[in-house]
Order: C-alpha cells, then structure tokens, then sequence
C-alpha cells in the first residue's frame, strides 16, 4: 500500500509538472490588435509578439546564466499569473505634449525552479524556492517587459538575495530579414553615422560601420548593435527594440544571429532561407560581471514598439510610460533654455581649452598658475566672454555655457588622470564673480561646464562642493562631460557601477536645482520623466564631427536615439 501512495504521489508529481510546463498564457492590448503569450516549454519561459494576428516577434527565450548558482533558464513551474489594467493621462514638466495617456494591460508571472538548500545567517542550511517573476506591460503601440525578484513570496523567502548574472538570455526572434537602422555595438561610445541595411548584411557592413566613429570605441561583436533599433518589415510593419528605465544594471545592446534553415521558413529577396533573432548583450563591468542584484529588485523593460506608420513611431510614448512618476516635488525651476556656448572657437583650433604652455602636466593643488605664462589663445577669458554675453543678449538667447574657465585643462584628455580637475578654481583671466555679475545684469544665466575626463570616481570626489559654487554664483544649469576611458579602470560608459554614476548626478543635482546636459553618458531610457532635471543628453554623433556626418543621419534619430529622451545636438554652428 505505502509503495502505491509513493507512486500515485509520483504520479500527481508528473502530471502536474507537464500541465505547468506547457502553461500558455496571454495578454492582449486595450485596443485589442496587439497580444502577447507567454509558454514554458521545457521549464524554459519564452514569449512571442502578435499584431492583427500575425506575429512581430517569434517564440523568444527569457532568462539568465548566473554566477555560483544555478541558471535561471530551466526547472521553471508557473505559480501564479496576474492580470491587471491601468489607464492614467499624466503631466510632464516640459516636453512637447501637455498631458500623455499611460493605458496598458498588464500580465504578471511568477515563476518558481523547485527548492534548494541555502545557508542562512546563523550558518544552517535551509530549503528555499527560487522565484522569479516577469512582468508584462503591453500597449496598443508595443510591449514592455521586465524580470522582478522579490525577497519574499507566498509567505517564503526567496533563495535569491545577493546574485550575480553571467549573462541576461532575452532573445528578440524577427520574422524575417528586415531592413534595419543601426549603430555598431559599443561599451564605449554611440557617437557612429546610422547605417541602414538588411539584418542579413550587419556582419558584411561591420567594419565600414566604424568607419570616422567616436572614442574611445570598444566592440564586442561584428553583429552587435545598439538600441533603439528602428526597423521596417517588408510588409510595412515599423518595430522599434529598446529598453526603458535603466537603473542599477548595465546598459542593454542587440547582438544578432543568423541560422540557415529550408526553405519552408520563407525568402527574403531572393536570398537563402534564414531565421534571424537578436540576443540581449549587456555592457559588462570590470570584473566581467553582467549584473550584481540585491533581492527585491528589477531589471529595466525590454520594449517593443510596434507601429503601421513612421509617424506612430513619433507619437508613441511607451519609453516614457514606463519609467516611474516625477520624483521631485517642487517643480518651479525646471526650464528648458536657448543657450550659445564658448566652445566651437576651441573645436575649430582658433581658441584653446587651456590658460598656458608652460606645465607638461598638471597636479591639482600644487601647479602654480597666477605666476604662469599665458599662452595668449585661451578662450575662456574676461574680455571673450564679455563679447559673447552682449551677443547672446542682443539675439534672445537665455543662457551661454562656457568650456575651459577652470583649472587642468593643459592635459586633460586621454591621460587617464584620476585628479584631473577640481570644478571650482578658475584660471587667473576668469573673473567668475564679476562674469556671473555681468552676465545677470544682461538677463542671461551662465551655463556651468564639468568635463570629468572620465573620471567618474574624481567628479563624484568634487560634486557637492561644485553644486554648492554654482548655487552660490545662481548657476542652475551644467554640461557634463565624460571624454576618455573611464576611471574606474576598466569600467565601460554603459556598465553598471557608472550607470549608478550617471543617476547619482542628476538625482545630487535635483537637490540643489541644478538641469543637467550630460555629454557622452549613457543614452537616454526615458528617466527624464522621474528626473525632469535631465533636461537633456547627448549620446550621439553631433555636429562637431561636421566633416564625418552622412546624409539621412539627423533625421533618423527622432526614431532612434530620440526614442529615450531629449538631446543636445548642438545644431548650430555657422563656418
């Protein structure tokens, strides 16, 4: 009889493990069109993407490889689905619409893998499941999702609490070979011309794709690319792959790969038959590491935007939507600005960043400049500044940033200095008390520069002590500059640590009123809704590469780079 129970158990054990691991489940947008499904095959999550029935993205696979424990890609059991729907009109605090309609119905799936031992605190080992949850918000213009881990579910601790990721496993799988709109996959720098292809000819485009590209670039793939990646069907569908809000984890790129199937699957212009899919790439830290997570917690959304027209890809909103309300309470000093710069003069070689020629190289504390010989081409000088704050003045502009007013500039770039500048001491023909007097007087505010040289560890070093000047001097505005190979060692621009960096600014400039303009960061995913004071980025090739810019590359980024957030082109510049 015991042997009959142990078997019937065995039995029950068995059958309920094949009904949850070929659970489908499904989620259609509010309008109807727009359905996505969610199936465990295997233990293994997958989900695909339909519009009118027809499918956007193939059955796709979730998950991750981890560090010093098991995978989360197999074993899983669905616990629970939740279904939900939200409908709000929301106010941005500046932007091109006065109210945005945020209505999304929502799946959420909790997944569990069966239950291991883990040491506990007092140093004796317990059985915990492991639970992951995927959360899936779809719009009628695209699909959001995001992996979540709880510390606790259904009244137990979760055996995920302090966790490493080897790599993210989301796979974007397309229906065929689609025309695409892409930059080069870059830890480093998005400053490239927008290549324009078929998926099936990234590899053979790879290398022209660099070529005239920003610095410094560190590739990791003939196939990667960055996102947002705007692409078309052939049957005229637009799909937009992109993430939004981007916390605490590495920044998300596309690496593509091809596997020749029959010809059952389908041509695409004659050309062999081909299924093409995109895996998840994360921009690594120092030590290689994808991710390092600390129960509760979340991922940044995976976004698909799915659109008939061009101009839908314009209008959509699903960036913004899923990042999290406006977090700053008083509002009143957020405002977008006009504003000119003492900066071309440098770019064009008719000026200079630095104030002398006499010191190789400069240590901050200990270079004596009040007694140090004047080159006679610095730009940001008394007089200079004066001329450009009467004409910014007479032409309506609200603001002038000036580059080089501070100490260090002699050998700034590509050192890799750790002490390279300190944001507060001008060069002996910079009066800052007297300019910012002047300025003011004209009705135009100064623009504070902070080019860190990539030294994210020596601006954060300086940061409250430079907010403070500006509060001091009513500056409300700074230009960030990250130039170089960063500092920390190793760190890439789009990796976690400096990603947390990039967050830090703007959250510490919130508190003393401070926009910020942050030149080559991390690209935009929509965080400027929950920090209006992220008045803007730059994150792409600008003008300043006036020679290198292709036809077709300004006006692909309101599909592309724009997608995440407003950014600083700097447009105007006359020869």
């Amino acid at each position: 009889m015991k042997r009959f129970y142990i078997a019937l158990m065995m039995l029950l054990a068995t059958a309920f493990s094949a009904v949850a691991q070929s659970t489908r489940e499904s989620l259609k947008s509010p309008d109807g069109r727009m359905e996505v499904i969610f199936k465990l095959s295997g233990g293994t999550p997958y989900y695909e993407l339909t519009r009118d029935g027809k499918q956007v993205i193939e059955g796709s696979k979730m998950g991750f490889k981890m560090e010093w424990r098991d995978d989360l890609e197999y074993h899983f059991v669905v616990k629970n689905v939740e279904y939900s729907t939200f409908d709000e009109t929301w106010q941005p605090v500046w932007g091109e619409e006065a109210r945005i309609r945020n209505h999304y119905n929502e799946m959420l799936v909790t997944l569990e893998q069966p239950a291991g031992a883990v040491e506990s605190a007092d140093g004796r080992s317990k059985t915990l499941p492991t639970i992951m949850q995927i959360r899936f918000r779809l719009y009628n213009d695209g699909l959001g999702f995001r992996y979540e881990f709880p510390m606790r579910y259904d009244g137990k601790d979760n055996a995920l609490v302090c966790f490493w990721f080897k790599e993210e496993l989301t796979q974007f799988v397309m229906t065929g070979d689609h025309t695409a709109w892409w930059i080069p996959g870059d830890y480093d720098t998005q400053e490239y011309n927008y290549t324009e292809s078929r998926l099936s000819q990234i590899d053979s485009l790879w290398e022209k794709s660099h070529e005239h590209g920003g610095w410094p670039w560190t590739a990791f793939s003939r196939t990667g690319v960055q996102t947002a990646l705007q692409m078309k069907t052939d049957d005229g569908l637009y799909i937009n792959i992109h993430e939004a809000a981007t916390l605490d984890y590495p920044t998300m790129h596309l690496n593509l790969q091809v596997e020749k199937c029959n010809k059952g699957h389908g041509l695409y212009d004659g050309q062999e038959a081909a299924i093409y899919w995109f895996e998840t790439h994360l921009c690594p830290d120092a030590a290689g590491y994808k991710g390092r997570m600390q129960a509760p917690c979340h991922t940044p959304w995976r976004t698909i935007m799915v659109c008939d027209k061009a101009t839908d890809v314009l209008r959509s909103r699903l960036i913004l939507n899923l990042n999290e309300p406006c977090a700053i309470e008083d509002v009143s000093w957020i405002h977008p600005v006009k504003y000119m710069g003492v900066w071309w003069e440098m770019i064009s070689g008719k000026s200079t960043w630095n104030y002398t020629n006499d010191y190789p190289s400069v240590k901050l504390g200990e270079t004596d400049f009040e007694h140090a010989t004047p080159n006679g081409t610095h730009g940001a000088n008394n007089a200079n500044v004066r001329r450009y704050i009467d004409f910014a003045a007479k032409h309506g502009f609200d603001a002038l940033l000036i580059e080089g007013w501070n100490i260090g500039w002699e050998d700034w770039y590509g050192k890799q200095k750790e002490f390279v500048f300190d944001f507060l001491t001008p060069y002996p023909d910079f009066d800052l008390p007297a300019l910012n007097k002047y300025a003011h007087e004209k009705g135009i505010r100064l623009i504070m520069h902070h080019e860190s040289s990539a030294s994210t560890v020596n601006y954060e070093r300086w940061m409250e002590k430079a907010y403070t000047l500006m509060n001091q001097y009513g500056y409300d505005a700074v230009k960030s500059g990250y130039v170089g190979t960063i500092i920390p060692f190793a760190e890439g621009h789009y990796s976690q640590p400096i990603n947390n960096h990039y967050h830090y600014a703007i959250v510490e400039a919130a508190k003393h009123h401070i926009m910020v303009n942050a030149h080559e960061a991390v690209r935009p995913t929509g965080l400027c809704r929950t920090w209006p004071n992220m008045i803007g980025n730059e994150s792409a090739m600008g003008t300043e590469f006036r020679e290198r810019i292709h036809p077709g590359h300004t006006s692909i980024l309101p599909f592309t780079r724009l997608q995440g957030g407003p950014m600083d082109y700097t447009p105007g510049i006359f020869e």
